[in-house]
């Protein structure tokens, strides 16, 4: 009687070990890519909300509204926005740190910090204003050696 020819036991299971460890490793990298997405998503919303809350901040001409801050909401989340101003020894230039919070539910709340220079006229002092000008005048004089008048 010949022989036929096929699978034995033992090849038909380390295929199938093979398939099962492929599919896994598929799964897993799926799930990962999902994730990221996810995770990528929730970052532009809130970078949104960060974004509406800086260009609330540049929108205001008083300094003490400025440093006090607002609140808004954005669907379910509450932000609420702070800056610490104080100035520089430019005239009109401003160093900011803008500190806003995002409250989301069944979320972690986030913060974020920033520091930047902001040149805003309507924030100075017109006296301040007046003697850091007369004072880059004196430097101005001083380094093309005339003397201040």
């Amino acid at each position: 009687m010949p022989r036929r020819r096929a699978f034995t036991l033992l090849e038909v299971l380390v295929a199938l070990l093979i398939f099962s460890m492929t599919a896994v490793v598929l799964g897993s990298a799926y799930l990962n890519v999902l994730n990221s997405y996810e995770v990528a998503r929730r970052s532009n919303a809130n970078d949104a909300d960060v974004s509406f809350a800086r260009h609330q901040l540049l929108g205001i001409p008083d300094l003490t509204a400025a440093q006090a801050g607002q609140e808004f909401d954005d669907g379910p989340k509450h932000v609420k926005w702070t800056a610490e101003i104080e100035p520089d020894t430019t005239t009109d230039l401003f160093r900011v740190t803008f500190t806003c919070v995002v409250t989301e539910p069944f979320a972690d709340t986030r913060t974020v910090k920033e520091q930047f220079m902001l040149l805003r006229p309507t924030w100075s002092d017109p006296t301040a204003r007046t003697t850091l000008r007369q004072s880059a005048a004196s430097r101005i004089a001083l380094f093309q050696g005339k003397q201040a008048q």
